[in-house]
């Protein structure tokens, strides 16, 4: 019970941070679909980011999670293990940032964008910087310090975002000779991220440097098959998104990617969960894996995780036609796919619950072969169905590759490490959910309602999802303080 209240006390202040640095971030996409010129624009935008993020995973090379295993079971110097993984993977992005700087020219051509190489160039540079970082950030969940962890991942945002402002829609207002174009994007993110770099040096410090060539070769056995399902895992992500304008025609894929890119961020909520509670549960598990009442842990937070992840889908669903606002008039042909891909990430989230039995008993392959099982359907949906019809096919090849990966690992995990998951419970409440989201559309379009018209309707179902978790999983007299006030009126 201790440890699933630290995970809660700790999913709130990592989920506070990322709550409001994704609600900040949310105010980049009006800013940006309300200022560029075409969708094609934002599609570039996402085009890079996409490619950021495989190499984010290629550069960690599952180390956070290897570092994580190994401070929880090493019984010596810990902070070898710490110095070692930072000199791997420091090693690994000094010689990427620059070999990246070196051959920017043929790098740039090679992904279709000759014209605009120092795009890439900024965006490579930030992602090497990220990656190292983020055995530094590690270290500070390790330690439990999630209020500095937090302050450093929200100084980021508060300074991306206020340079943006700044740059466009401050500076066209003071000067209308202003050029507005997504490059500054990629600048300001080069700029934030190395000021945290600076911020880190703290976790750099006040310990001696070594590099123990016998633990680096433990570490890299247990971590390349996270590398694998890393890549796995980011390509059932992004994949959609790299391929949208390689298959389709340049200019048109663009197009069709920014309307995308666009949509899938009013569903990036439940990214924003799942994220927050893994950063609290990651070192609870390993640090709790010999815990007798450890496989109950993991079976009530799955629980609650569901629970959270479909109360959010149904709020999104109910809310729509609000959220929509978030996008321009001309990215808002793409709504259809928020449900998907909401859908998509509460599998992932899943799945990365599901995932600890293998990782607790060093049997990492495993999620290798499951991530890759998804990304293959995933690339097939993609490849098949592009050409007929565009984006949707990114949203639904990415529902099928997560759940893939989420079935196979659920399957396979209760016959190696069987953990008492209330399937039963988590059923009823996805069969509910869907229900109401269907019950709600419905409604709207059977009463020709316009958004604000539908509201109060959609708020009572999601109203009566609430009922069905106070009534069977959390009574309000289970709850900190609300459950104080309630016994006293009993």
């Amino acid at each position: 019970m201790a440890n699933l209240k630290s995970l809660v006390k700790d999913t709130a202040i990592y989920g506070l941070s990322s709550i409001v640095g994704r609600f900040l971030n949310y105010l980049m996409v009006p800013l940006y679909t309300y200022t560029l010129k075409s969708c094609a624009d934002y599609g570039i935008y996402n085009d890079i980011y996409a490619q950021t993020a495989l190499l984010m995973v290629l550069l960690t090379f599952g180390m956070e999670t290897t570092f994580f295993r190994f401070m929880n079971k090493e019984e010596g110097d810990k902070m070898r293990v710490y110095s070692t993984a930072l000199m791997m993977v420091g090693g690994v992005c000094l010689t990427f940032a620059a070999l990246v700087l070196l051959f920017i020219t043929p790098i740039a051509s090679v992904l279709d964008y000759p014209n605009h190489k120092w795009y890439v160039g900024m965006m490579f540079v930030t992602v090497a910087q990220d990656a190292f970082q983020a055995i530094p950030f590690a270290y500070l969940r390790y330690k439990h310090r999630p209020i500095k962890f937090a302050s450093l991942k929200l100084l980021f945002i508060f300074m991306s975002v206020t340079l943006n402002v700044v740059a466009y829609w401050l500076m066209p207002q003071i000067n209308p000779e202003w050029q507005i174009h997504i490059g500054y994007a990629f600048a300001i993110n080069l700029l934030c991220t190395t000021i945290i770099s600076f911020c880190l040096i703290s976790e750099l410090v006040g310990f001696k440097w070594q590099f123990d060539s016998q633990k680096c070769k433990q570490m890299l056995s247990y971590s390349w098959p996270l590398l694998v399902l890393g890549i796995a895992g980011i390509l059932n992500q992004v994949a959609g998104q790299i391929l949208l304008p390689r298959i389709l025609d340049s200019e048109e894929g663009r197009h069709q990617l920014g309307i995308y890119g666009a949509c899938i961020k009013i569903a990036m909520i439940m990214a924003l969960i799942t994220q927050a509670f893994r950063f609290a549960y990651e070192p609870i598990v390993f640090g709790s894996a010999k815990d007798k009442n450890s496989k109950e842990l993991y079976a009530k937070s799955m629980k609650f995780f569901v629970i959270f992840t479909l109360l959010a889908f149904l709020c999104v669903m109910g809310y729509i036609d609000i959220f929509k606002y978030l996008v321009g008039d001309k990215f808002r042909e793409g709504l259809g796919i928020v449900p998907i891909v909401m859908m998509a990430e509460i599998f992932m989230g899943i799945y990365f619950n599901l995932s600890f039995w293998y990782k607790l008993i060093d049997k990492t392959i495993y999620g290798a072969w499951f991530s890759l099982a998804g990304c293959a359907v995933l690339f097939g949906v993609n490849v098949i169905f592009i050409p007929q019809i565009g984006y949707w096919a990114c949203a639904w090849g990415g529902l099928a590759g997560y759940g893939t990966a989420m079935v196979l690992s659920y399957i396979v995990g209760q016959k190696q490490n069987p953990i008492p998951y209330p399937i039963k419970n988590i059923a009823t409440y996805f069969f509910l959910a869907i229900f109401l989201a269907v019950l709600m559309h419905f409604h709207k379009v059977n009463f020709n309602l316009d958004g604000l018209g539908a509201l109060p309707f959609n708020t009572m179902c999601i109203v009566l999802f609430v009922v069905h978790i106070i009534r069977y999983d959390l009574p309000l007299s289970s709850l900190p303080i609300i459950g104080k006030k309630f016994k006293k009126t009993k």
